[in-house]
Formats: C-alpha cells, structure tokens, sequence
C-alpha cells in the first residue's frame, strides 16, 4: 500500500527560502569583509613587540626617580625597534596571503593608524620641552589606543577592542604617579601585545 505523501504547508517554503538567503547574505558579506580589510596585523610579529617593550619597562623604571630624560631615551629607543618588527612581520604574513602593503585597505589603514601617532611625537616633543615627563605614559596608550581604534574599521575586528584597552590604560595612567604610569606602559605596549598577540595568531593566521 502507498503511503501518502505528507504536504509541505506554504509556510514552509518561505521559511526555507529565507533561511538560504540569510545565509547567502551573510556569505558575501563576509566576503567583502575579507577584501576590504587589511588582515596582516602580526600576531607573532605583536608578541615579540610586546616581549621587548616588557624589557623596556624594566630597564626604564629606575629612572623614573633619577633621570627621566634617560628614561624617555629608553622608551624612543624601544619606538623604532618595535616599528621595524611590526613592518617586518606584516610583510612576511602580507606575502603568505598575496596581500601588500600598499593595497587600498592597508592604505586605508596605516592611513587611520599613522595620524593619532604623529600627533603622539608632536605631544611628546612638547611635553620634553615642558619637563613633565609624567604625563607621557598616559599621552602614549591614548593615543596608540586611537590609532587602532581608528585604524580597526579597516582591518580584523579585535584590533579596535585592542584599542580600547589602550585608552583605558591611558585613562588610569593619567591619574597614576610617573612610575606607576611606567608600569601602565609595560602592562601595554608589552602585556596587550602579548595577549593580543597571541589571539591574533591563534585565530587569524600568524
């Protein structure tokens, strides 16, 4: 005996409709995403940053008390260091995925990333000239944390929420004494580059 076959009720068939167009939406998406992002932010290239930033706290905090102009020496010192790490890591991850670095996103971001930290050198020049050294730890982390939060909309997602964590070091640096804020700058630039560092590689291919 043939057995009957259950009809499918209209509601049915626009629920499955829909259920497959919400997923192609989300599809393509995700795929403009992807090439309108600037993706080889370093995860490892940001952990060894952070490594030698950790090391740059330590060998600075001393001189909070007894010379801070040797201090600042330390931390512009640590500056280029970790900039020649990070260009080195990202064209090294860049190549891996066909991606340069002077594509539209990444021009975009190093756009957004670039202004806050030239507004960082022009404040510091100031702020040495002005003797008030204790108020540079919290200028830096605000403003680095600027430029990923500007940066971040042309890039992965965590690089904003990065950003974040650095303005509100800034914002507890900024009522901390000079040598805490010292401490502030090795708990950022060395322990969320570390953290940070870690996911990106773990979650978004080196």
């Amino acid at each position: 005996m043939r057995r009957k076959a259950v009809p499918r009720t209209i509601a049915d068939v626009p629920e499955a409709l829909h259920d497959h167009a919400v997923d192609n939406i989300r599809f393509i998406r995700e795929t403009m995403e992807r090439a309108s992002a600037f993706t080889s932010i370093p995860g490892w290239g940001g952990l060894l940053i952070g490594m030698t930033a950790v090391g740059a706290a330590v060998l600075a905090h001393p001189l909070t008390a007894t010379d801070p102009q040797r201090w600042l020496m330390v931390w512009l010192a640590e500056a280029p260091l970790a900039a020649v790490i990070a260009l080195v890591a990202m064209r090294r991850k860049g190549a891996r995925a066909g991606v340069t670095l002077t594509s539209p996103p990444a021009r975009r971001f190093f756009t957004s990333y670039a202004a806050p930290l030239g507004a960082g050198a022009v404040l510091t020049f100031v702020l040495q000239r002005a003797g008030a050294f204790g108020a540079m730890p919290a200028a830096w982390l605000l403003l680095y944390g600027a430029s990923f939060i500007s940066s971040g909309a042309f890039s992965i997602r965590v690089v904003p929420v990065m950003g974040l964590c650095f303005m509100t070091l800034g914002v507890v640096a900024a009522l901390s004494s000079f040598p805490a804020g010292n401490i502030l700058l090795g708990a950022g630039f060395g322990g969320l580059h570390i953290v940070f560092g870690l996911l990106i590689a773990r979650r978004y291919g080196g």
